[in-house]
């Protein structure tokens, strides 16, 4: 028993010498190189989330925007904008606020794109997680695999541009609870503790985008929706102003009307085809739309689709259903309406005689202006018979009253004795001066 006990003893020392070894050599490869997790078999999450990266800007900020074309302003080429015509005040931009509902494969792109026009203030909703799964997409990197999608953002965005703040808000909007934070966030998430001045809605579920429509709806929030389909290939935006144009409820998708749970829809390992080239298109189309909104330029699309395939792009305009189920809806159309119906009415009275007439410095080549919208001169009837635009080769002889009272017949006879009275009168004179000539001839 005692030589069992010795034995016994002997193995555990000896287990222990080969620990303390093993964890020795281990401290001495960590302390040589730096730490990389262990992946996961199926690369779907790390078992460890990586350290946030220092939220260290690249520069200082810019209190205003400079035109000057050097390589170390990034403004540079977007204040060109305004040097060409395009924007009148670029800068307002710095004063705008944008909510950004939903930051995946869509909804990323686009708050990169807003930070790099230098919006002045970015809120960004969502309550997923970065995944090795979204590597196909844009914007997200492979370290950040298990930060949360704001977070995650937020870190890549105040590095493109420190100008912009980031207001991140990491949860789901559909629950009762976030649903007023949302709203609040809409009432006060301005640089002014103010309304907001945009809404986007990036979210791919239906649930979500009945939420975004229902608090603009009841705050009187303009917004803007945008989608991509299960297969990749098409996706639109929407331009949603309560009242004025279609909500997503007026017009709504066959599940959202059919009272679906779209979560009943979703099968076991089945997943939505995804391309980022679709997403970037979309996302694209999303922010020129904004841009235009914002700085009041262009032509602001209420719907445009996109269909891959065939390179096609519907734009179309979409009125709201008077018959809409959601309350805050038809009231805004009422609303609108009752405006509409109070603006006074424009009356123009023509171009105004009063104003100066514009010269030109210089006209070397002596070019004139035709004022266009001057009244056209009234027409005039021809006279002749013919139609306008076109006339004789020589002028008709003219008749006298008489002689246009004449019948066809009588005025047939009248020319005839009238050639032949000017043809005797043309004989007469050529013997009248053939006679003068003889005798010319004979007293010569």
């Amino acid at each position: 028993m005692k030589e069992d006990v010795e034995n016994l003893t002997r193995q555990i020392d000896e287990l222990s010498a080969r620990l303390r070894e093993a964890i020795g050599r281990s401290s001495e490869q960590m302390n040589n190189a730096p730490y990389q997790p262990k992946a996961h078999p199926k690369l779907a999450t790390t078992s460890a989330a990586p350290p946030a990266a220092k939220n260290t800007p690249y520069r200082q900020k810019i209190e205003k925007l400079s035109g000057e074309v050097v390589d170390s302003n990034p403004y540079s080429r977007l204040m060109a904008l305004q040097r060409m015509g395009i924007v009148k005040d670029y800068e307002k931009i710095r004063k705008k606020t944008v909510a950004v509902v939903g930051v995946g494969g869509v909804g990323s792109v686009v708050a990169e794109m807003l930070t790099r026009c230098g919006i002045g203030k970015l809120i960004l909703f969502d309550y997923d997680k970065v995944e090795i799964a979204n590597m196909n997409r844009l914007f997200y990197q492979p370290n950040q695999a298990g930060l949360s999608k704001v977070e995650a953002a937020r870190d890549t965005l105040v590095h493109v541009n420190p100008d912009v703040q980031i207001e991140v808000h990491n949860f789901n909007i559909t629950t009762m609870d976030n649903f007023i934070t949302f709203i609040d966030r809409l009432r006060h998430g301005s640089l002014s503790n103010s309304k907001i001045d945009l809404v986007l809605s990036c979210v791919d579920n239906f649930e979500a985008r009945m939420a975004v429509n229902m608090a603009c709806n009841e705050e009187n929030q303009i917004w803007m929706e945008s989608g991509v389909s299960e297969n990749a290939v098409s996706g639109h935006i929407q331009f949603i102003e309560p009242g004025k144009t279609a909500c997503f409820a007026c017009v709504p998708p066959l599940v959202v009307a059919s009272n679906i749970d779209e979560r009943t829809l979703k099968r076991e390992g089945v997943c939505a085809a995804s391309l980022p080239t679709t997403m970037a298109v979309v996302a694209g189309f999303l922010v020129m739309n904004t841009l235009k909104f914002l700085l009041n330029f262009g032509e602001v699309s209420h719907y445009v689709g996109y269909n891959a395939l065939l390179d096609f792009f519907p734009r179309e305009s979409i009125k709201p259903n008077p018959s809409c189920d959601d309350d805050h809806c038809k009231l805004r159309q009422r609303e609108y309406q009752e405006r509409i119906a109070n603006e006074p009415v424009e009356i123009d009275f023509g171009p105004d005689l009063d104003e100066p007439e514009v010269l030109h410095e210089e006209n070397e080549w002596g070019i004139e202006l035709v004022d266009e919208s001057a009244p056209a001169p009234p027409k005039v009837e021809s006279s002749s018979g013919v139609a306008q635009g076109l006339k004789f080769a020589y002028d008709p002889v003219s008749k006298t009253p008489e002689e246009e009272d004449l019948s066809p017949a009588q005025a047939a006879a009248n020319d005839l004795m009238q050639s032949i009275k000017e043809k005797l009168v043309e004989e007469a004179s050529q013997q009248k001066n053939g006679g003068k000539k003889n005798l010319d001839h004979a007293f010569g």
